[in-house]
């Protein structure tokens, strides 16, 4: 993330400065997508759900997702195109990169029918880089510190509040996330049983963001453990039929058998893809 203004600039002049940044662009886009699941929450609970409001904050909600991850994926590949790096393993190489794929779901979101759930962990995103943003470059344009040289700059206890919440609640909230990215493919798969409008289409793109996620984010293999464990100590439980244990067991071997043969790994040159925690 690049540095605040410097501090010896008028209040005036540094606003302007961060404000013609590109990362100021992106910081913006989080702030706007979170007004918008929030003007968009209101609809929801007093049952709007396709009111003007509700249509138009759900589309620009991911339209400033894509807005969004679409900066990162930019400013990525020309930091790559100025030292002449490739990514490696090509094109699967490059949908490998998290950001891509929630660009890519962003948009996919944008084009589908409603799924609220599909709101929620871009907004959880957005608020810690919203928080992150605020803390490294907001608060030191508004008020920098002007420690004297040589001496400990001062502590600014907003910025301090706000980076004890970030270490705090990070990784439970990123642990939130993937749980909530598998009960939206639950959800989805629901809609294609139901034979919904463009279901079985949004059913194949998000499981193959979901097995890239997998590939990816410890907490979302925690996650996949965790129900694993779950539905296991419910069907072994006693009086549970045979049929539902033959039935979980089916579930488990096609799960397996379909993350082999969807391994990315092995088409990328012998490298592995990178796993992220978020």
């Amino acid at each position: 993330m690049a540095p605040p203004p410097s501090a010896s600039l008028p209040l005036g002049e540094r606003v302007l400065a961060l404000a013609q940044t590109l990362q100021f662009a992106w910081f913006s886009g989080h702030l706007v997508l979170m007004l918008c699941i929030f003007r968009y929450t209101l609809s929801y609970i007093t049952f709007n759900y396709y009111s003007g409001w509700a249509r138009f904050t759900y589309r620009v909600s991911f339209l400033s997702a894509a807005l969004t991850y679409g900066i990162v994926v930019y400013k990525t590949w020309r930091a790559r195109q100025k030292v002449g790096a490739k990514y490696p393993g090509g094109i699967i190489g490059l949908l490998s990169e998290e950001n891509v794929q929630y660009l890519a779901m962003a948009l996919v979101w944008l084009l589908a029918p409603q799924y609220p759930l599909a709101l929620l962990p871009y907004g959880i995103y957005s608020v810690f880089h919203v928080a992150t943003y605020v803390r490294g470059n907001v608060i030191p344009t508004i008020q920098p510190n002007k420690a004297p040289a040589g001496a400990k700059p001062q502590a600014n206890p907003l910025a301090d509040a706000i980076g004890s919440f970030v270490k705090t609640y990070y990784d439970a909230s990123m642990s939130v996330v993937a749980g909530l990215e598998i009960l939206i493919w639950v959800r989805i798969l629901l809609s294609a049983v139901f034979f919904q409008s463009r279901s079985w289409i949004l059913l194949c793109l998000y499981t193959a963001f979901l097995r890239a996620r997998f590939a990816q984010s410890t907490h979302v293999q925690n996650a996949f453990s965790a129900l694993e464990l779950r539905v296991d100590s419910m069907v072994g439980a006693q009086g549970t039929p045979p049929a539902a244990r033959s039935t979980w067991e089916g579930v488990k071997g096609a799960a397996r058998q379909f993350h082999a043969i969807t391994d990315l790994s092995k088409y990328m040159s012998g490298s592995g893809v990178p796993k992220k925690t978020s």
